[in-house]
């Protein structure tokens, strides 16, 4: 698969490792110099179009209040699948990709782990691989099950776009828990 990353920031490395060693093709585009990240990731670099044209998919890791300036700078995008991974501060509703992307099929996903669990070279807890929610359009999730699958984790359809901002929200929740130290796992730990 080819696969565009907007962004060169921690969760597009991490991410980008798991694909690159899956053998995806890959093209790095950034607010700053995407080449060092490129050259780490054995990708190519390109403008937000070229990475656009290019992908199949794309991979939103940039800061939730730049995809409406990256989105507009890369141009149609003929529905391609985008992933939206960040999380809205100010938890308006629907993610901000998918109220920006009107050509696009957008993904809410990887926004509840923090960056060092995409770190990790299989994400798996006491045995069981990390769960990912995934909210999008059914054929579209499928497509981003795959890339969930390659870094060794486990895909859960958990709806349509309108449920993404329970996704965020629940990072809200979950990361607001670990921050004031608390063990988030054990809070929304499974029936025993």
């Amino acid at each position: 698969m080819r696969i565009g990353i907007f962004g060169t920031g921690d969760m597009a490395e991490a991410l980008g490792r798991h694909w690159a060693r899956a053998g995806h093709e890959l093209m790095v585009s950034g607010r700053s110099s995407p080449g060092p990240l490129a050259s780490r990731l054995g990708a190519a670099t390109g403008t937000w179009q070229e990475t656009a044209s290019f992908a199949d998919v794309l991979l939103l890791a940039v800061p939730a209040g730049a995809i409406g300036e990256v989105l507009a700078e890369a141009g149609p995008l003929g529905g391609k699948v985008l992933v939206d991974c960040s999380n809205d501060p100010a938890l308006t509703g629907a993610p901000v990709a998918s109220r920006i992307a009107t050509e696009g099929l957008v993904v809410k996903g990887f926004n509840l782990a923090h960056v060092d669990v995409w770190r990790m070279k299989r994400p798996v807890f006491d045995g069981r691989p990390l769960s990912v929610p995934l909210c999008g359009d059914p054929s579209a999730v499928d497509v981003v099950s795959r890339l969930v699958r390659d870094v060794g984790a486990r895909p859960v359809f958990a709806g349509d776009l309108s449920r993404a901002a329970l996704l965020e929200a629940t990072a809200a929740f979950a990361i607001g828990l670990w921050f004031a130290g608390e063990d988030a796992q054990a809070i929304l730990a499974p029936a025993g």
